[in-house]
């Protein structure tokens, strides 16, 4: 990796952490707040139509967005093509909503699911507008205006959505949220780049990038339709009630699982995509964010798993305990999420968008099967079907990134397998000690967190686990260059 681009892809980690993070963080907060004004049935009404508004965002961006980062040299042809078919697409999608919303409620026997939906179609709308603004932001590594927008919205949006449910608008609250997310990251994404569309529309150039786009998009396609089967299954054949506490428990196992591998995920693709035409820089770059990525993750995963009852107590209150035993499956399907995340991107960097599709579709079918299976034993059945899939994607995903990286399962396992270890090991002590002497939720959650980053700590330095030497290593050079 050339001296700039490491310059530049440090810095864009950086900022896409902080983005990450600061816009987690104040999810988290704002949904806590939330969770405590709503009730577990509102939750799981807008879960329900989330799903389908997730669908139609991945239609809308139909791979364009990632055509346009991977390509060597976008022209402002190929950008401005986008720019135009993506708001005509977003009025289409929008309509579509508007059409088929009485279908849907009737689906799910809930009328008011109607007016939600044409309300939340607008989003689809105001999104067409800064997918070409996102894609160059990201093609650029410029990351810094990207937290700016990200983090400007969920603050703005995060006001309206407390304001209205303290005032008692109840579902209409999380509408207004997500509605008013959209138009401040749309708003604050043209006031923030520089880049215009022209007046210029290609065919011929929509066709080149859909070759490209279309595998991207199909994949996407399915692994969103597939994944939005267990809300759909769930909020069909079980209480709205039982779809909040559901969705509560993904939406905290997502915010602590992919905080870290959404902010790596955004500076990897450009940057594996640079290095494509280099198999062995390729490999070291990959192993280098694995062994760093997993030694954040797997203990960050288990000590959820842990701590999911103090921590669900006294952020939610005793109403959302239902949510405390699918959180803590839950985590475990969260486990592998950043060694998905870097196979994948091996995939889209060397522009296999193909053989991406190709693996979608046999996880996909599996997940249908592994669903068809579990759902007659009820929610926590599903989701234990989740981590068994998880485990089978695992090896599917390697298959090709040992042919084009490489860097095969067992070399994976040895780069992931001790800090899954220990993380392990960790756990098991903090499950083994009874923390019931300690008075109230906070107290024992606090005991259990501090006791397992001490544990998980020294016993990484204890077995000299490679991601130590390598923070270890950047600390050095760091205090060498300083002085």
């Amino acid at each position: 990796m050339s001296a700039s681009l490491k310059t530049k892809t440090i810095g864009a980690l950086k900022w896409s952490f902080a983005q990450e993070l600061a816009q987690k963080v104040l999810q988290f907060t704002i949904g806590i707040l939330m969770a405590r004004l709503l009730s577990p049935r509102e939750f799981g009404l807008i879960a329900l139509l989330t799903v389908l508004v997730v669908v139609a965002q991945v239609l809308l961006e139909s791979g364009f967005g990632s055509a346009l980062i991977q390509r060597k040299e976008p022209t402002a042809e190929d950008e401005s093509s986008v720019f135009y078919f993506n708001i005509a697409l977003g009025l289409a999608l929008a309509g579509v909503f508007w059409l088929i919303a009485p279908g849907i409620a009737a689906f799910y026997e809930l009328p008011e699911l109607t007016s939600l939906l044409r309300a939340l179609s607008a989003i689809l709308v105001i999104n067409g507008f800064a997918v070409v603004q996102n894609a160059l932001m990201v093609r650029r590594l410029d990351f810094r205006r990207q937290a700016v927008i990200s983090i400007s919205g969920t603050i703005v949006s995060g006001a309206v959505g407390l304001t209205m449910a303290w005032r008692g608008y109840g579902v209409w609250s999380l509408v207004a949220q997500q509605l008013t997310n959209s138009v401040a990251r749309t708003l604050m994404s043209w006031m923030l780049n520089p880049w215009r569309p022209s007046l210029l529309f290609s065919l011929a150039a929509l066709r080149d990038m859909f070759r490209f786009g279309s595998g991207m998009a199909a994949s996407m396609l399915l692994n969103t339709i597939f994944e939005s089967l267990y809300t759909i299954v769930i909020g069909k054949l079980f209480p709205a009630a039982q779809l909040g506490f559901y969705n509560r428990a993904q939406t905290l196992q997502t915010l602590v699982s992919q905080t870290l591998g959404t902010a790596a995920n955004r500076v990897v693709f450009p940057v594996f995509s640079k290095l494509q035409d280099d198999p062995v820089r390729l490999r070291n770059g990959l192993r280098r964010a694995m062994r760093t990525m997993v030694f954040v993750q797997f203990p960050m995963m288990v000590g959820l798993a842990v701590v999911a009852e103090p921590l669900i107590l006294f952020l939610l209150t005793d109403k959302w305990a239902g949510t405390i035993p699918m959180l803590q499956a839950l985590c475990f399907v969260g486990l592998l999420y950043p060694v998905h995340m870097l196979n994948v991107n091996i995939l889209m960097a060397r522009g296999r968008s193909d053989l991406l599709f190709r693996l979608e579709v046999i996880k996909r079918i599996l997940l249908v099967v592994v669903l068809l299976v579990t759902v007659r034993w009820g929610i926590l059945a599903i989701i234990w079907g989740q981590v068994a899939l998880s485990v089978i994607g695992l090896f599917l995903n390697t298959r090709y990134t040992q042919r084009l990286a490489n860097y095969s399962i067992i070399d994976q396992v040895r780069d992931f397998g001790p800090p899954l270890v220990v993380a392990g090991l960790m756990g098991l002590v903090l499950v083994i000690i009874d923390f019931s002497f300690i008075r109230g939720p906070l107290g024992q959650l606090m005991a259990q967190v501090v006791l397992g980053a001490f544990l998980y700590a020294a016993l990484s330095v204890c077995l000299r686990l490679n991601a130590v030497a390598d923070l270890l290593g950047m600390l050095q050079r760091k205090r060498v260059v300083v002085g």
